[in-house]
């Protein structure tokens, strides 16, 4: 799809330091990752999410004459840095963790490379998308984990925060595991499904219940889902929809992809006592379907209650990831090139431990168990490090490092998670569609081990540090403290 220009959705803070490093003459090449400290929800993993969409604003990252004649409107930019916006273009390279991967804290799942200038302007865009569709994708992969197999369906347009939150939202909620969207846009966009039933206004349009669902059952017989919770559920909704069922059938219709959908009530007695009813009128095929401030939490309990619902349409609590509204993603320098193409680390210190910054260019090694195909550790080294998989491997804990892990050559498997996504300014990477994303997204999941996968109080995967670059923060770390 083809994006806005989107050049000025930046923090203005941006703006000011490039037109810092302009009168400075200042435009080294550095390294900068994009990264996120803690998983959302309480989960015990994260899924990357939105690299299409970065993509698209490197491709058409410039300013126009109407930008240009705005920044000059501030009275903040001399006019020759404003005429070197003019003929702006990123020109450096960037590597990235494709988007469906299962991610953990610290590792950058973005680096960009390039002349200072263009790696301080992009922060803040890429911060915007990589955030929120990250942490929609994680909650959604959530939800459909609690669900068991059952369909999610994203229903949370309306209560988005915006326009763009809901098409994206419905974006990343596909990649993380929904099979469908009632959001008709985002369907024709990303080429997803679209699904939804009818409101309650529906109903209540027509003299009674019976006559809404004849009618919708006459416009949709191949996709008739019957909302039986306007007036009583039990005494009215499914008997309703039952004798609209039997009068389909008894015509000659061949019933397929239909039932019922609750939206109120206690769901896990309401689809039992349903279940039972249309099962005894052989609609045993008739599925139902539920919505009503769903989370992963209500959907396990109802789960665990032995609900007969197949299933789930997810709104409010999924596009909003109304538990953890943000996902906390970070972009720091992490190291400066010289003119012989070396580079010096860069670390950002603090007094709380997790928010200092691993110095260097990087890169990431998933460690794979060779027999299960689970992930054993992420191990954080120095770019240009290589490993051998047939030799011993020890593992160490970058905060207690006297907890260590041996893995045996031979054992394991490996593989570099950033791969070049933009090369000179070029985008040279292709994304995969949506659909496919998904497939990635259930896949990528299946390598985590269960303890990881569970809602409450997963078990951490661990992210390790190389030696070298241990050894190289450390020194950091030590060279700083003689200075202060």
């Amino acid at each position: 799809m083809s994006t806005m220009n989107i050049s000025l959705m930046t923090d203005l803070y941006e703006l000011t330091m490039m037109q810092g490093y302009f009168k400075n003459n200042c435009n080294d090449t550095v390294v900068f990752d994009l990264f996120y400290r803690e998983n959302p929800s309480g989960n015990g993993f994260a899924i990357a999410a939105g690299l299409d969409q970065v993509l698209d604003y490197i491709r058409n990252l410039s300013f126009s004459e109407e930008d240009i004649r705005y920044l000059d409107s501030l009275h903040i930019f001399e006019p020759e840095f404003l005429n070197y916006l003019k003929d702006f273009r990123f020109s450096g390279d960037i590597y990235a963790i494709p988007e469906g991967t299962v991610v953990f804290p610290r590792e950058p799942l973005i680096k960009v490379i390039a002349p200072i200038m263009e790696a301080q302007l992009v922060e803040t865009t890429l911060l915007t998308i990589i955030n929120h569709q990250s942490l929609i994708a994680t909650k959604a992969a959530r939800v459909v984990y609690a669900a068991k197999g059952d369909g999610i369906m994203e229903f949370g347009l309306r209560r988005a925060q915006g326009p763009d939150a809901g098409i994206y939202g419905a974006r990343a909620a596909m990649i993380g595991g929904c099979v469908g969207t009632s959001n008709v846009l985002a369907g024709q966009l990303f080429d997803v499904p679209v699904k939804g039933t009818h409101a309650h206004s529906w109903i209540m349009s027509f003299p009674d219940e019976y006559t809404a669902f004849k009618k919708y059952s006459e416009l949709y017989p191949n996709a008739c889902c019957l909302l039986v919770d306007t007036y009583d559920t039990l005494k009215s909704g499914v008997p309703n929809a039952i004798r609209v069922f039997t009068e389909m059938r008894d015509s000659g219709i061949e019933l397929k992809n239909y039932g019922i959908r609750l939206d109120s009530g206690d769901l896990a007695y309401m689809s039992k006592r349903a279940r039972r009813m249309l099962d005894e009128a052989g609609f045993t095929d008739a599925f139902i379907s539920a919505s009503s401030d769903l989370d992963e939490y209500l959907i396990d309990s109802l789960k665990a209650q032995g609900c007969k619902i197949t299933s789930w349409g997810v709104g409010t609590n999924l596009i909003t990831s109304k538990d953890c509204p943000a996902f906390g993603g970070v972009y720091k320098l992490a190291a400066v090139r010289t003119a012989d193409g070396s580079y010096i680390p860069k670390i950002k210190l603090s007094d709380n431990t997790v928010k200092i910054t691993n110095p260097g260019s990087k890169t990431i090694y998933r460690i794979y168990d060779k027999e299960t195909g689970k992930i054993r550790a992420d191990l954080i080294c120095l770019a240009d490090e290589t490993f051998d998989p047939e030799q011993d491997l020890t593992l160490f804990d970058p905060h207690a490092t006297w907890k260590k892990t041996h893995i045996k050559g031979g054992t394991y498997r490996l593989r570099e998670l950033l791969v070049p996504v933009v090369e000179n300014g070029n985008v040279i990477y292709t994304s995969p569609s949506v659909m496919e994303l998904r497939t990635i997204c259930a896949q990528e999941q299946e390598t985590l081990w269960d303890e990881s996968r569970r809602l409450v109080n997963p078990q951490e995967v661990y992210v390790d540090l190389s030696d070298r670059l241990y050894d190289m923060k450390k020194k950091l770390l030590h060279d700083m403290d003689k200075d202060m």
